[in-house]
């Protein structure tokens, strides 16, 4: 199921941003947000049950998000003519805010399947324990790798910067003499 659901968000991406390559940089988010998911539910002793397992469904959409959106900042300025680096050092930086707030809404929002008490409280639990642990290692993680891996993707693509590191430098000539000009 989650080769599957990775699999759709990759096919998704590649078919949004009409490249191959590109939704490497996102993908690469998506194992941290499952080891958060996974390290919470080990801290609290919980199983790893089809509730977990639909919580990292819905967390692999959820990073995939936070990923999109510097990702795609940073293939914006790339593509008007910034370099690699500072496309993603400006797209993390500018992106940090909307991510936080956005991701902080979705953590607090699961607080109450968290601290679930009653009849079938382990199932929501387990469910909000699982996805706020992903979100929470997604946030405050990812965020750091996804410009580095769009960087490290964009290199290993070929980005402009390779191309202009290759080519010579042009040669500087002198203007043809013009007849019948002055010598002094």
């Amino acid at each position: 199921m989650f080769g599957l659901s990775l699999l759709a968000v990759f096919l998704i991406l590649a078919a949004q941003y009409e490249s191959w390559s590109l939704p490497f940089s996102v993908l690469l988010g998506t194992p941290i947000a499952v080891f958060g998911a996974f390290a919470a539910l080990w801290l609290r002793r919980l199983d790893n049950d089809v509730f977990a397992q639909i919580g990292l469904v819905m967390l692999i959409g959820l990073a995939a998000k936070n990923a999109i959106l510097i990702v795609e900042f940073a293939k914006d300025e790339y593509e008007k003519g910034e370099s690699i680096v500072e496309a993603s050092l400006n797209a993390a930086r500018l992106r940090l805010r909307p991510i936080l707030l956005t991701a902080f809404a979705f953590i607090l929002g699961v607080v109450p399947l968290v601290r679930a008490k009653g009849a079938g409280a382990v199932s929501r639990q387990i469910l909000g324990t699982g996805v706020m642990g992903g979100m929470l290692a997604a946030t405050f993680i990812a965020i750091f790798i996804i410009p580095v891996s769009f960087y490290v993707v964009e290199r290993l693509r070929g980005g402009r910067e390779e191309e202009a590191e290759k080519q010579p430098p042009p040669v500087e000539r002198e203007p043809p003499a013009v007849a019948g000009a002055s010598r002094s």
